[in-house]
């Protein structure tokens, strides 16, 4: 039986009855905040059965199909793979059974305050597909196949041998002033050296890398993309490529390297870590081959409400410099673990909880404290990895987004760490000093006034007096196409507005040329910035003179498509932001 057709009287009947239900909402979400959550899931390609729920309006293989072809590219990121609800609300069908297909309808076409985007009165769905979607969420959600060992095994190449591979540096490249380059939509890390600012090699990699990591040794380079795939490339060959890859999930976004050296034992380049988004899961790996040695899942108790929940991702991962351990932050959960990996094959893993929906975050100027955002809870955890402990939780701006942060020394209030926000236009600082300005470590100590909300990543470095923020999120061209400069010694004058887009010199083809990721030189005298357009317009990146804040270089090259991230070699394996 087919869903009837509204009523003239009965959809403005239900339109009322759904505004006046967003109204009683005093959530509101904005612009920047709905466009971050909007990504595609890679695991939109995935093979899943149809599950069919008998109290759920019909549907045929075909409007199954198309439905959660929908739902995995638009809705996934917000309502979880599972629908139980991440930083959007659950759309299970205890729930949506009893709304009703013509009650979802309305809350589809035209969203809500609450963060569901108005998807058919923006065209971004027709009429059938709203329908197609409201009788969708009915079903039983469908699972995606989980990824096992063996599943690991089967994708886990290696290129190159240990025992084939350089012995000594095999080229000319000052190696620490490598840029890795994020080359979302083809798939691919672009290898820039920082001294000529030519390519030096196109690197095939997973689907829209996510991060770049450099091993302890700075030799080699780890990248991993959302499709789970990780990617390992030995910087000493004459032309620096891949060495090993293995795929690790089906859905994913972190990775680093054992670093600590010390009375337990030198792990340098020992082994590698990364997590997945789907299966909710760990991995342990060899450190030179990618080798596959152990998996722990996520999945368990909510730090808050105590509850069981089916899809806790992992989101960033660090490498403690105090032990041999790994900071691996749940996202749903809101749980850091304290992995240590002294023993691979008897973990002791120590929990700690902060606050639910932990997400990214950086080391304080010490590499003592791992600051992380749990950004739906407008919050910041910060992780003494010395003690093994929960130092404090901060409030902070809302849905903080740091990347890794910026540390610098605040005239009054010494050292502090910073974050910008996806969903207001204020620059958070906290204090990380608890021995000499104990009365202002681990609070929020200032706001600094930005342009606008979708900043997206903030940056400083230790030779440098400026802080540059990001906000290529925002829906005002005019902010998405700038960078904005602060004056550490003078932060009340306000922020200097750089038009990154506008010195990159692109033609005027209606491209979005939005402005992401600040990422300094090994020197700290350049900050370079990528200039991100579709995958078929031109991008390029933009290089500044941080001295004088006037553009120094453009590098544009057919072969830059759609770049976003990109990580020094010499700041990342130092973690120096």
């Amino acid at each position: 039986m087919r869903t009837r057709k509204l009523s003239r009287v009965a959809a403005l009947a239900l339109t009322t009855l759904a505004l006046t239900a967003f109204a009683q909402d005093k959530k509101s979400v904005s612009e920047p905040e709905k466009n971050y959550q909007a990504g595609t899931s890679p695991l939109v390609a995935e093979p899943m059965l149809q599950s069919t729920n008998p109290k759920a309006p019909p549907m045929t293989q075909a409007e199954f199909d198309a439905a959660r072809k929908i739902y995995f590219e638009r809705c996934a990121g917000c309502h979880g793979v599972l629908r139980k609800g991440a930083t959007g609300k659950p759309l299970t069908p205890d729930i949506t059974i009893g709304k009703g297909t013509d009650y979802l309808k309305v809350f589809i076409a035209y969203g809500s305050p609450a963060g569901m985007p108005n998807w058919q009165t923006s065209g971004e769905l027709s009429e059938t597909q709203v329908d197609l979607m409201a009788r969708y969420v009915q079903q039983d959600p469908p699972q995606p196949p989980e990824w096992s060992m063996a599943d690991m095994k089967s994708t886990w190449k290696v290129t190159v041998a240990p025992k084939d591979r350089p012995t000594k540096k095999m080229n000319n490249y000052n190696i620490s002033n490598i840029f890795s380059t994020t080359l979302r939509d083809t798939g691919e890390v672009a290898l820039i050296d920082g001294d000529t600012k030519q390519i030096i090699n196109i690197v095939k990699t997973g689907y829209a890398v996510h991060i770049s990591r450099t091993s302890a040794s700075g030799r080699y380079l780890f990248v991993i993309g959302r499709d789970g795939r990780v990617n390992m490339i030995d910087l000493w060959m004459p032309k620096p490529d891949n060495v090993a890859e293995i795929r690790i999930g089906l859905e994913a976004r972190s990775v680093d390297t054992s670093k600590y050296k010390g009375k337990d034992g030198d792990f340098t380049d020992k082994l590698v870590i990364a997590g997945a988004y789907w299966p909710p899961q760990f991995v342990i790996m060899k450190g030179d081959t990618l080798e596959p040695l152990k998996i722990v899942g996520t999945r368990g108790m909510t730090v808050d409400t105590q509850e069981y929940h089916p899809e806790p991702r992992v989101a960033s991962i660090v490498a403690s410099h105090f032990k041999p351990e790994f900071i691996v932050n749940v996202k749903e959960t809101g749980k850091t673990l304290m992995v240590n990996y002294a023993d691979v094959n008897a973990l002791k893993i120590t929990e700690l909880g902060s606050a639910r929906f932990l997400h990214d975050g950086g080391w304080d100027s010490t590499k003592r404290y791992f600051m992380v955002a749990a950004n739906n809870s407008n919050k910041v955890g910060v992780i003494d990895a010395k003690e093994d402990k929960l130092a404090a939780i901060v409030d902070v701006g809302k849905i903080p987004h740091p990347g890794r942060g910026a540390n610098f020394v605040h005239p009054k209030f010494g050292p502090v760490w910073s974050t910008g926000h996806l969903g207001d236009d204020t620059l958070s600082l906290i204090g990380t000093d608890p021995v000499k300005h104990k009365q202002f470590a681990f609070k929020e100590v200032a706001k600094l006034k930005g342009p606008g909300g979708g900043a997206l990543f903030i940056k400083s470095h230790p030779k440098s007096t400026h802080l540059y923020s990001d906000a290529p999120l925002n829906p005002d061209p005019k902010v998405s196409q700038s960078v904005v400069v602060y004056d550490i010694k003078n932060l009340d004058k306000g922020y200097t507005v750089l038009p990154i887009a506008e010195w990159a010199g692109l033609p005027d083809d209606g491209g979005a040329k939005r402005v992401v990721q600040p990422e300094y030189n090994k020197a700290g005298d350049e900050v370079w910035f990528a200039v991100w357009s579709a995958k078929n317009k031109q991008s390029a990146l933009v290089v500044v003179d941080d001295k004088t804040l006037k553009l120094k270089t453009v590098i544009k090259d057919p072969r830059i498509i759609t770049p976003t991230g990109h990580f020094n070699i010499n700041n990342t394996q130092h973690d120096i932001y």
